[in-house]
């Protein structure tokens, strides 16, 4: 309880420089915390998703009547779904077109679901280059404030005939606490955006596989 109530006392001590370094790094790591929560549950969602979804569509012979059940959610659709609704639907609406080349109608159905992959890659990408500033930036911020801190205080000795460490030791913590707030900041954040880089980048390899096995198929029926 001590020792909680000397490092508040230190940090309440600290020069207004030092604070605002503290209070950027604390909202830094509470943003940063609230992005890697958010970021778990969507990964873990768009996974899910996934699977649930190449379960169905390979168990599945006739694709309209996934198409339509699809296309008529009130839920909007996303992952692998978004990519065959995309997919699908301008597949049908250009092959309801007179005298056009089957080949034509898969590749406006392969363009149709890149667009809806590189938004879909976006959307799992969103917050991680935060993640990655928050990574790389945190453990300079803090040392920032811990030179500051420490510079203070032997600028204060200089007023002073007998310099005694006790004299020196607050300024000198205080500033190693913005070490370590940098290093709490950084540490999750770092941890974080390595680890949800390889999901993503897993999710995005999923879903160009499965839009190369869908274009076969769709390739088949245009040929048809």
């Amino acid at each position: 309880m001590t020792t909680d109530l000397s490092i508040i006392e230190l940090i309440m001590g600290a020069s207004l420089i030092v604070k605002l370094v503290m209070l950027s790094l604390v909202l830094a790591s509470l943003t940063s915390w609230t992005m890697i929560f958010s970021k778990h549950k969507i990964l873990n969602d768009a996974r899910k998703q996934a699977d649930k979804f190449e379960e169905v569509f390979w168990s599945t012979e006739d694709l309209t009547p996934l198409y339509t059940r699809i296309s008529s959610k009130r839920v909007k659709t996303a992952g692998m779904e978004k990519l065959f609704d995309a997919g699908f639907k301008e597949f049908a609406r250009l092959k309801k077109q007179k005298n056009i080349d089957p080949d034509a109608i898969l590749e406006g159905a392969q363009r149709a679901m890149r667009v809806t992959l590189n938004k879909e890659i976006e959307a799992l990408e969103q917050n991680l280059p935060f993640l990655a500033t928050v990574g790389s930036t945190s453990p300079y911020i803090g040392l920032f404030g811990t030179v500051w801190g420490i510079m203070n205080s032997f600028r204060s000795l200089g007023s002073v005939q007998q310099a005694t460490i006790s004299m020196v030791a607050p300024g000198i913590s205080e500033a190693l606490i913005a070490t370590a707030m940098g290093l709490f900041a950084a540490i999750p954040a770092v941890i974080a955006y390595n680890r949800y880089s390889n999901d993503v980048e897993r999710l995005i390899n999923r879903y160009d596989t499965f839009t190369e096995e869908f274009s076969s198929i769709l390739h088949r029926f245009a040929h048809s």
